[in-house]
């Protein structure tokens, strides 16, 4: 009897030790709209993950991104998402305007990432060249509460303009907006996003485009995180001149509730996978290590704090 115990008892400790019956560590990555930076990206991080962390199973999920993320984040249905950086303010000060309804005081950055560039592109028929042209034209503003879109009333409110004194206002997603542009049912698309995004290069390959100019003095009325930049000539076909714009910051995020050790690992590899990052999209080439703990209204987790000192990056 005893051997037969001894001999169960083995078999259930090489049962438990096995790989398969060892717990799984669920990753879901919180993205964006299919059309914009954030899924291509996050796919790319996902593939990362599942790849060099041991145990772990991946998810990529598609949404509305930055204000829908951050939310998901605090409710415990993600372990990493992207988010401008004016969002994770709004978030972590519990901004019910912005589309929280209280502070979300479970979040924790893990780094900044790639800047996010305000691109105002209009149809190159609809006449509209600046920012002031917007006034009685229509104009998709991103999906309602995104990141996109409380950029898009913070750009209009410094230009002096709200809603009301646009012809029509869409609430659409990237790639939606794009395809009521081509059939000419809206004149212009606010895109928050980096440099080259999908919709817009669909766009201009197949209409004339318009990039539309924000000016120094307009980014320097909303102040931080918006900063002044420059959209290089060529980015889009048919566009032969830099343009000014605004930028603003985005950071992967996650949770208090992610431990120090998968934030650790999660944070490395963002950081120590560039490459595999930028053949995702171009955007990625604006992330670097030496800025990644700069500018978060939001704690970093200890997991990156950890990883961040390893590189001496901070103290």
């Amino acid at each position: 009897m005893n051997v037969k115990l001894i001999a169960a008892a083995t078999v259930a400790v090489v049962a438990l030790s096995s790989p398969a019956a060892r717990a799984e560590q669920f990753i879901n990555v919180l993205t964006g709209g299919t059309s914009g930076v954030y899924y291509p990206l996050g796919v790319a991080l996902g593939k990362i993950y599942s790849n060099k962390i041991a145990g772990a199973k991946t998810q990529v999920q598609a949404t509305k991104a930055s204000v829908e993320n951050l939310n998901l984040l605090e409710q415990g249905r993600g372990e990493i998402a992207f988010t401008l950086g004016d969002s994770l303010k709004a978030a972590w000060e519990g901004d019910e305007e912005a589309g929280f309804k209280k502070k979300l005081s479970k979040l924790r950055t893990i780094g900044a990432i790639y800047p996010n560039y305000i691109q105002i592109v209009a149809t190159g028929e609809s006449g509209i060249k600046t920012l002031a042209d917007l006034k009685g034209k229509s104009l998709s503003v991103g999906a309602p509460k995104s990141g996109t879109e409380l950029n898009s009333r913070a750009i209009l409110k410094a230009a002096g303009l709200t809603y009301k004194d646009l012809g029509k206002v869409e609430y659409l997603p990237f790639a939606e907006s794009v395809d009521l542009m081509k059939n000419r049912q809206l004149a212009a698309t606010l895109q928050s996003a980096g440099l080259g995004v999908a919709s817009l290069k669909d766009l201009s390959n197949s209409n004339e485009i318009n990039v539309v100019s924000v000016p120094k003095e307009i980014v320097d009325k909303i102040g931080p995180p918006f900063v002044a930049a420059t959209i290089p000539a060529n980015t889009y076909k048919g566009q032969d001149k830099d343009v000014p714009t605004a930028a603003v910051v985005n950071f992967l995020v996650t949770s208090s509730d992610v431990s120090d050790d998968l934030a650790y690992q999660m944070t490395k590899l963002v950081y120590e996978s560039l490459p595999e990052l930028y053949s995702s999209h171009a955007a990625a080439h604006g992330i670097k290590l030496e800025t990644a703990a700069q500018g978060s209204p939001v704690p970093l987790h200890p997991g990156a704090i950890r990883y961040f000192k390893e590189k001496g990056i901070i103290k």
